[in-house]
């Protein structure tokens, strides 16, 4: 009776075994498959990171090349604009002060001369859209007025 207890424990073991071992072979052979698959599609994908990356290296060598070209050109603007301001600034601002300094004896010649100001009330006034706005002077003065100081 022993005998056959332990042959039906050792049957029982032996076909859970045999259970286990065939579902293993199958996962071994999925996860064979699985990787075979990746690799038959990561290599061409390489391939492709590859020349973009290769494409991109090119790109950046000629942004490179537009880059020193750009900064070449912009230093022969500066040094264009430094010779075109020593030459012609000095001249044009001497013409310039020469025309205000003619237009002002001009303007003087045919204009009377100002009466001096009398008296409080004839401060100097500017005038914007319609109010007369005091000096800043006679503002000042108006203030210390007001606080109790004299002028």
């Amino acid at each position: 009776m022993a005998g056959i207890i332990v042959a039906v424990f050792w049957a029982i073991l032996v076909s859970f075994l045999a259970v286990v071992l065939v579902r293993l072979a199958q996962t071994l052979r999925a996860t064979t498959k699985l990787v075979a698959d990746v690799t038959d599609q990561a290599v061409p994908l390489l391939a492709d990171a590859s020349a973009t990356v290769r494409s991109a290296q090119t790109q950046l060598d000629k942004v490179d090349a537009i880059a020193s070209d750009v900064q070449e050109v912009t230093s022969n603007a500066s040094a264009l604009s430094t010779t075109v301001a020593s030459t012609f600034g000095g001249p044009l601002v001497k013409v310039a002060a020469f025309g205000y300094g003619v237009r002002q004896a001009l303007g003087r010649r045919g204009a009377p001369e100002p009466e001096p100001a009398r008296g409080r009330g004839s401060a100097r006034r500017t005038v914007i859209v319609g109010r007369t706005v005091p000096s800043a002077r006679e503002r000042r003065r108006e203030r210390r007025n007001a606080r109790g100081q004299k002028d």
